[in-house]
């Protein structure tokens, strides 16, 4: 007994329409949950170290120092004087978090010192310097 098929069958297929719209939210979801650029417009060119010490926690003040010695706390232009009075309201609070100084590799190294001195003078005394992996030679 031979038994015909009722009608024509289609092959199996993958539906892409959906597989789109799936796509496409995964794009918007990692655009918005991403931090792309952390300081736009500042252009530091850190320097280079061989040794490498990455610390990280909760509460970091990130200082900037481009080449001509200006200054940025938090993406935000600053001088000295404004530097000091940011940095005292985490000492009143009774905080002491970890300041990163983000120094151009051709800022004078008095100016480093000021922003530190500052800092220490705010009552902040944690500091780190931020550089980038030298690449080693083998």
């Amino acid at each position: 007994m031979k038994f015909r098929p009722e009608g024509r069958r289609s092959s199996p297929r993958i539906e892409i329409a959906p597989f789109v719209d799936v796509v496409f939210l995964l794009l918007i979801f990692f655009m918005l949950t991403s931090t792309f650029i952390v300081a736009p417009g500042l252009k530091i060119k850190l320097p280079k170290a061989r040794t490498k010490e990455i610390q990280r926690e909760k509460r970091e003040i990130s200082i900037a120092i481009t080449r001509d010695g200006t200054i940025y706390y938090e993406g935000r232009k600053v001088d000295l004087k404004e530097l000091e009075r940011e940095l005292r309201k985490f000492s009143k609070r009774g905080l002491n978090p970890l300041i990163v100084i983000k120094a151009d590799e051709r800022t004078y190294h008095g100016r480093v010192v000021e922003v530190m001195d500052t800092a220490k003078q705010a009552g902040l005394s944690r500091f780190a310097i931020a550089t980038t992996p030298k690449e080693v030679k083998r």
